[in-house]
Order: C-alpha cells, then sequence, then structure tokens
C-alpha cells in the first residue's frame, strides 16, 4: 500500500470501479480518459523504488528519459512484459463462456467487460507454453485479465499473475536464452531484468497480429 497511500483512487470510489458518482465521468467515459487518473498514473510511477527502474534513480537524465513503462505478469511459470501503452485496462477475472465450433484452440470463448462480450484468447496456447488443456484448470486468485486492442477489436487475455509495471528502456533488450524458441521467440524482442526477474518482453504489434489471426 506504500505507493498508493497517498494517491486518492477516486476511479474506485467514484468512478467507473465505484458507484459511478463522479461528476466528470459523463464527459469522460472512462476514468482512464480523465486528467486525474492521468496525473495519479503518473505520481504512482515516479514513486517506483531504484530497482524497478533499469538504470536506477541516478541515472543520467537522458538515460531515464529512454525508459518505458512495462507490465510484467506470470503465464504458467513464464515472466513476460508487455508494454503498458499497448494495455486497455487490467480488470479482475471473470467468468468464460466457451463458445461451441471454436476455429483455434487459442480462443477460450467470451467475457462480459464494461457490458460488451469480448473474445477470450489463450496466451499459454497462443505462445505455445503449455500443450496441455491448462485453461480448464481452476485458476489461482491472483488469476487477472488483460484487456487490449482498444474499443471494437479489445480482447482479453487471461494470465496466472500481474506483478506489477517496471521501467526500462525497450531499445535496450537482452538476447532471448537459446532455450527459447516456438512461437514465444516469434513474439517477443529481448529480455529485461525487472528486479531479480528474467522477463520476456513481448511485442505488443506482432502480438496483435496473431490476436487477430486467431480471430479470424
Amino acid at each position: 500500500m506504500g505507493m498508493l497511500s497517498e494517491v486518492d483512487d477516486c476511479w474506485n470510489r467514484i468512478g467507473i470501479r465505484g458507484d459511478k458518482s463522479c461528476a466528470q465521468l459523463a464527459g469522460h467515459v472512462h476514468c482512464r480518459n480523465c486528467p486525474v487518473y492521468a496525473e495519479a498514473a503518473k505520481r504512482i510511477l515516479d514513486r517506483l523504488p531504484p530497482q524497478m527502474e533499469e538504470g536506477g534513480v541516478d541515472a543520467p537524465a537522458e538515460e531515464r528519459g529512454r525508459l518505458s513503462s512495462l507490465l510484467v505478469f506470470r503465464v504458467e511459470r513464464e515472466w513476460l512484459g508487455l508494454p503498458a501503452r499497448a494495455l486497455d485496462e487490467v480488470a479482475g477475472m471473470r467468468r468464460i463462456l466457451g463458445l461451441p465450433h471454436r476455429r483455434d484452440p487459442a480462443m477460450l470463448g467470451v467475457a462480459n467487460v464494461r457490458g460488451t462480450l469480448t473474445v477470450c484468447v489463450s496466451l499459454s496456447r497462443l505462445l505455445g507454453l503449455d500443450a496441455t488443456a491448462v485453461d480448464a484448470r481452476e485458476r489461482p486468485a491472483s488469476a487477472r485479465m488483460l484487456i487490449l486492442g482498444g474499443a471494437g477489436r479489445a480482447v482479453v487475455l487471461p494470465v496466472d499473475e500481474v506483478e506489477g509495471i517496471h521501467a526500462v528502456d525497450l531499445d535496450r533488450l537482452g538476447a532471448l536464452p537459446a532455450t527459447v524458441e516456438g512461437a514465444s521467440l516469434k513474439y517477443s524482442r529481448g529480455m529485461a531484468r525487472c528486479g531479480s526477474r528474467a522477463v520476456g518482453v513481448l511485442d505488443e504489434a506482432l502480438l496483435m497480429q496473431a490476436l487477430e489471426r486467431s480471430l479470424a
């Protein structure tokens, strides 16, 4: 709670995740479009501890300027990252309704996201992390849904755990280990060191292309 204790999370009280009584909500439609929300996010990111920044707080200003926000999450035993700019929202788990005659095994079904039935895709199957029917198992309490793609083409990716946001230089990623192969290699742009974790950074453009192919 340390980073959040001094930030008014009004979006959880009176905004889209609260009672929706905020007078600004009608004009902004969603809290993520509100300058108050944006400023709160900036304040939280500004307070990231040194280990969450690749260069640390003593890095030169021009080096800090190259850092981008990376959301780090876990799928199966793999720690992965997506640039935060690619994400619309991180939401709690919702019930996934299976679809008959699915054309792609990575497609899990649909979930109700803000009143809209949105397609859910298994990142585990898409990346070939596990060939078994892992998505039939009970998901852990830490499970979350990543929503990306924007209005009209949103896709939901269930993940097993969201670790948080790290600041990394996406232009200075490390090489992927020789053990990484297949789809994971195809959709990854390199490795980032996030605290004590080695995180495979996914290329959001290639990932969206793969997701759209699975829905075609």
